[in-house]
């Protein structure tokens, strides 16, 4: 009996489970996630899911997990899968009655990725009737949970337990808010979604149950020191994204100023110069991310968690940015610290991946890997009940 993972990816899902000591299959057809994914040891066929046939599972599936595509309905796009809905609810609703519909259905479509959420039914009907699979775990941007309830009605007439809902990768320790519709079933046991183990704010043990930290921050998961102010190490070999090295080749080395007091000296600052004492009235500078360059871009300072990361073409917008500690900066302060483009090892670590995860491809097509993986913290929290296998966080460790 084997896991079955549509839509894999880089192995979001995949790292989880091998943490958790289960191995899975994954179907991906990009050529970058799937060398990544070989790279990390996870097997895989690159195919499409929606032309590979499902009988090849039958009577072997003990899991099914699912990551449909979610360019045409995130906020990051078009959102063209919300115009499409009702042609993705329809496919469901023949799908699970075993029709399959779906080349008509396609020809309507405004975006041909957003029918892809419906494969997951093509999967699970077929698997039905050889009473499986024991589990399932989908996952999707919040847009799509009407489509989950859905699946939901469907598994229950089966026979499932089922559960759909919005959570947050922050409330899994997760240094990340990405908030996810998901869908957990199960034939054995009551679907649930896991309790919680972090909050926005901490929360002591008491008589009504354990306690729960405080939301992992940034600057925990990069391992930057200091809480609020820390500094970041920049690497060798050209800007993320695609992009010009946003410092000279041949001074890559990490910013030396003070890293513990938090405190950063602008780029045309000599390295040699002493740092300026905790109490100068010199504007401090602190790092905050932003997500990208629009006007309405979330920016979260390093003592809180990034927002959700998504980049795509954008992934050259994705910035450190420095912010004043005090306002108004004052005539000795310094230039603005200019901009620094994140890299793929820090968004990989914000996904909670391993800071050595073998990501293949242009840094364009990592940042898209990335950007699109369930991270594996989150996913791990979601299987381990289905697994019958405690869950330790301490084996997602973050930063290196």
């Amino acid at each position: 009996m084997t896991v079955v993972d549509l839509f894999a990816g880089p192995g979001g899902w995949s790292h989880a489970l091998a943490v958790l000591g289960v191995r899975d299959v994954g179907l991906e057809w990009d050529r970058w996630a799937c060398t990544t994914r070989a790279r990390a040891g996870l097997l895989t066929l690159r195919t499409d899911v929606a032309l590979y046939p499902v009988w090849p599972w039958v009577g072997r599936t003990r899991g099914l997990i699912a990551s449909p595509p979610c360019q045409a309905w995130s906020m990051a796009g078009k959102r063209l899968g919300r115009v499409d809905q009702p042609l993705v609810h329809q496919a469901v609703a023949d799908l699970a009655a075993g029709r399959d519909t779906r080349a008509a259905l396609l020809a309507a479509c405004r975006d041909p990725r957003s029918l892809l959420a419906a494969e997951p039914m093509r999967y699970l009907y077929a698997l039905h009737r050889a009473g499986e699979p024991e589990w399932v775990a989908i996952e999707e941007v919040p847009d799509v949970l009407p489509l989950w309830r859905q699946y939901a009605a469907v598994l229950r007439a089966w026979g499932f337990s089922v559960w759909a809902g919005i959570l947050n990768a922050a409330d899994y320790g997760v240094p990340q808010t990405r908030r996810r519709a998901i869908l957990l079933a199960s034939r054995i046991r009551t679907a649930q979604p896991p309790p919680p183990t972090h909050a926005r704010v901490a929360e002591p043990e008491s008589l009504f149950g354990a306690g729960r930290a405080r939301w992992v921050s940034m600057a925990q998961a990069l391992g930057w020191g200091a809480t609020d102010r820390p500094v970041p190490t920049v690497c060798a070999g050209g800007g993320p994204g695609g992009g010009p090295e946003p410092f000279p080749s041949g001074s890559r080395q990490t910013l030396i100023t003070a890293r513990d007091r938090g405190l950063w000296l602008p780029r045309n600052t000599p390295t040699n110069a002493a740092p300026r004492p905790a109490s100068s009235t010199a504007t401090r500078w602190r790092w905050a991310l932003r997500s990208n360059n629009q006007a309405n871009a979330t920016v979260r300072t390093l003592d809180e968690p990034a927002g959700t990361l998504f980049f795509g073409h954008r992934s050259n917008e994705c910035t450190w940015i420095a912010e004043p500690v005090q306002d108004p900066p004052t005539e000795e302060s310094p230039a603005v610290p200019e901009p620094i483009r994140i890299t793929a090892r820090e968004a990989g670590l914000l996904q909670t991946f391993p800071s050595d995860y073998p990501w293949a491809g242009n840094k364009s097509q990592q940042f898209s890997q990335i950007g699109n993986a369930v991270p594996p913290l989150l996913a791990a929290h979601l299987l381990a009940p289905h697994l019958e296998t405690p869950l330790d966080p301490d084996a997602f460790t973050l930063a290196a």
